[in-house]
């Protein structure tokens, strides 16, 4: 697949993979919205990438916000053009420290649903009917080992990502032979802030970095054949696969 002269939009993009991937599709040539709710993240990212030559935009926005979602594709799709690709990579833990499921609050797990799941939703609901007309493009639902394990603490998290990546899997039966690849990719355990959150006391040598996890998703990206759509995606085993 050739990405150069593709457009790309990525939610969570301000710091961690989001971020590390925009650098990666950027410096291949992809232009790339970068969606974020924090202005000042975001314009940092942004003119980082810039000055590296690459064609970057900054869309601050919730994307657990009803009402935030549709100017959020608009205002992307203005700047980048149609989207070609869009990474669901916007997350959230809920509360840290990490609780028990019986101790989360039900407006925490509302919150985790919102943001991990019915945002992703509401914005493929935008974005898939296009790339389905045009005949092509790829939906990416950033996961984690959290959504096929039960760990103690998880619960909140791990819910969502598993109706999430349901909900890849159901696109990507509704979707077959429009040319519209949707993929549930589990990027491993990384050194972020998302992680520190969740494990303060984890070792970061043992952890990958986002960098070079961004490199293994823009390289899956170039060779879309090699996964149906639908498929689970680990990307630290794919690419002995």
């Amino acid at each position: 697949m050739q990405l150069r002269g593709t457009s790309a939009l990525i939610t969570g993009a301000s710091r961690g993979l989001g971020a590390a991937l925009a650098r990666e599709l950027a410096a291949a040539g992809v232009r790339v919205a970068l969606v974020a709710r924090t202005q000042t993240d975001l314009d940092r990212v942004v003119a980082e990438l810039r000055a590296a030559g690459g064609d970057a935009h900054g869309v601050v926005g919730d994307v657990a916000d009803k009402f935030a979602v549709h100017g959020i594709a608009a205002t992307a799709a203005a700047v980048v053009g149609p989207i070609d690709l869009l990474v669901h990579n916007a997350g959230t833990l809920g509360p840290t420290p990490l609780r028990a499921l019986l101790d989360t609050d039900c407006e925490d797990l509302e919150r985790a649903l919102d943001v991990n799941v019915v945002g992703p939703f509401r914005l493929s609901k935008i974005v898939a009917g296009s790339m389905a007309l045009r005949g092509h493009g790829t939906i990416a639902h950033v996961t984690s080992d959290a959504a096929v394990e039960a760990y103690p603490t998880w619960g909140a998290y791990a819910i969502s990502k598993a109706a999430l990546e349901h909900l890849g899997r159901s696109l990507a039966v509704e979707l077959q032979d429009t040319g519209v690849r949707i993929w549930n990719v589990d990027p491993g355990e990384m050194d972020t802030q998302m992680h520190r959150d969740a494990l303060p006391d984890a070792d970061p040598a043992t952890l990958s970095r986002p960098a070079d996890i961004a490199r293994r998703f823009v390289r899956l990206l170039a060779e879309p054949q090699r996964w149906p759509s639908g498929a689970r995606i680990d990307l630290l085993r794919a690419e002995a696969a």
